[in-house]
């Protein structure tokens, strides 16, 4: 072999290691060098990749952006948190208490292992990054892009879905308006990459805004499309189409995810964030409020990331200004952990709930089913029992339930789930005198079991027994909410003794005709029950105090 000809073989290979030739796959140069992995590239460089794929929006962007600074002051909150703490929760959220979160999205095409596919996906060595190369090839021939025409919602049924939604007793409703996976499921000014132009093409939060509204229901939209910034961020360690430029508005910056140790708050997160990325998030943000006029905006938890915090400060003003233009009563938005000054919003904790009263009010966020937000194929499901149970314990707090559904791609949403949400609706359609319209007492309740207190722990609490009640109030009204049935025909609450400072009046009970009778000692109220339950999970005593006057706990400590 002369020199010449090893040479050139040298060359070759070189190229082929380095992606840049022809392989035996038959592709072309530049369709090898578009998918080859970029994880190593500096994050302005990448970044200004994805910014260069957004520029044909930049002028709605910026009107948008002029909107936001246009309304600071416009109104009675200016866009720093010295004026935003003076933030008030409005009456028809705190009276709500029962709300219905909805993730839906490309993500349910694949339904497997969850909502994170579309990251997961990409994650070398996870079960769905097995389960993809399996299913459908690897990532540089078959990416998430892929599923979005199978996303076709040809049975969603927006009319329908609030029609169930009601029935459950929900009184607002809050669909995901975009994922972290950047697919927006709304008609945005902002993207191409919309359920209005692909896959459904249909403006899916538009057409369910009319519904819910139509049924009576407040609307509101989910946005976590800041997390976005990092979310594909593992596709670019590997081959595959996250890496392409002509893809990079739809997979986003798609930068290295420098996470906040376990346990600390996200401040802790030093993640590169430009501020392209944050005006965008703003812009999108805004957008939605001007399209939907949302009576709930939810963020997930990275609106806390450090270099969101100054766009998060005008979004918050212009948000609460707009809403009081647009309707009789200023918007709510939902945060978790540390995101947001704990008077300028309402906190949200995530499949968790609190094992005390806050004064301020709190949102607990959960989905029916166990192991994913968005459909999945052989999921488990909460019981009806279970819902009601922590709804009780949660409005007892002071606070309210978001239940998230999960659809399958087609728009039809799972038997399971509506069982669950018909079952619950019959309970409230029974007891909702002690859960709507209430506000806490001195004590949230009594019994044996305790609840796993914070994020993540909503499965840890024990089943509730008939010894454990949870009390709510309405006026001069106090309800105690029994969370089993007693067997022996007496049930006895310990915290309305003779020493609670009032004596009791009347006790009847929610759902049954029969005339209850009391004896009310020294060791608390004994209350003679019918031989049945008169419904299932829950019941609920209304009591009454002489002289129409809610006398306070003898102690308003946690529940003994």
């Amino acid at each position: 072999m002369t020199m010449t000809r090893w040479r050139s073989l040298g060359l070759a290979c070189l190229i082929a290691v380095a992606g840049f030739g022809v392989g035996v796959s038959g592709l072309r140069p530049q369709e090898r060098s578009a998918t080859a992995p970029t994880a190593t590239q500096d994050p302005v460089t990448i970044d200004q990749m994805w910014q260069k794929a957004s520029a044909k929006y930049d002028s709605t962007r910026q009107a948008l952006l002029a909107d936001v600074n246009r309304a600071d002051g416009e109104g009675p909150f200016r866009a720093d948190w010295e004026s935003l703490q003076k933030y008030e929760v409005p009456e028809w959220y705190a009276d709500a208490k029962f709300g219905i979160f909805i993730h839906w999205g490309a993500y349910s095409v694949p339904a497997f292992g969850s909502e994170w596919y579309p990251r997961e996906m990409y994650h070398e060595g996870s079960e769905e990054y097995k389960h993809h190369i399996a299913t459908y090839g690897p990532q540089d021939k078959f990416g998430y892009k892929d599923f979005i025409p199978r996303f076709k919602a040809e049975k969603f049924d927006p009319a329908k879905w609030a029609a169930l939604f009601k029935e459950a007793g929900a009184k607002y409703v809050v669909p995901v308006a975009e994922h972290h996976d950047g697919f927006a499921m709304y008609d945005s000014g902002l993207s191409d990459w919309t359920a209005a132009k692909m896959g459904p093409h249909r403006d899916v939060i538009g057409d369910l805004a009319k519904a819910v509204r139509a049924a009576g229901l407040h609307f509101g939209a989910s946005s976590h499309r800041v997390e976005h910034n990092f979310f594909l961020g593992v596709g670019r360690r590997i081959r595959s189409d996250v890496n392409d430029p002509q893809y990079a508005a739809l997979y986003g910056p798609a930068h290295n995810w420098l996470e906040a140790r376990h346990g600390t708050p996200v401040s802790n997160d030093f993640t590169f964030v430009s501020q392209a990325w944050t005006d965008d998030w703003l812009a999108r943000s805004a957008e939605i409020v001007e399209k939907y006029h949302p009576d709930v905006m939810y963020f997930d938890w990275w609106i806390g990331q450090p270099s969101v915090r100054a766009n998060l400060t005008k979004f918050t003003a212009f948000y609460y200004n707009s809403s009081l233009k647009y309707g009789d009563h200023v918007g709510v938005i939902n945060y978790k952990d540390y995101a947001i000054q704990e008077h300028s919003a309402v906190l949200d904790l995530e499949r968790g709930q609190l094992d005390e009263i806050r004064p301020l009010h709190w949102q607990t966020d959960t989905s029916v089913s166990n192991k994913s937000w968005g459909y999945i194929e052989n999921d488990t499901f909460k019981s009806p029992e279970f819902v009601v149970h922590q709804l009780v314990d949660i409005v007892s707090k002071n606070g309210n339930l978001l239940l998230n559904i999960g659809p399958r791609s087609d728009g039809t949403i799972p038997d399971e789930v509506q069982h669950v949400l018909r079952e619950v609706g019959a309970w409230l359609a029974v007891n909702g005198d002690a859960i709507y319209g209430t506000r806490p007492w001195t004590k949230f309740g009594e019994g044996p079991t305790k609840v796993a207190g914070g994020s993540f722990h909503d499965t840890d609490t024990t089943s509730y027994t008939a010894e454990d009640f949870r009390f709510t109030t309405k006026g001069s009204t106090l309800y105690a909410i029994e969370l089993g049935w007693p067997a022996g025909g007496e049930a006895v609450i310990h915290s309305l003794g003779t020493d609670v400072g009032g004596k009791v009046a009347s006790v009847s009970l929610l759902g049954s005709n029969d005339k209850i009778s009391f004896e009310q000692g020294s060791d608390g109220l004994h209350v003679r029950v019918p031989a049945q339950a008169p419904g299932k999970f829950a019941s609920a005593f209304r009591i009454t105090f002489e002289g129409g006057k809610l006398p306070a706990a003898a102690s308003a400590s946690a529940a003994k």
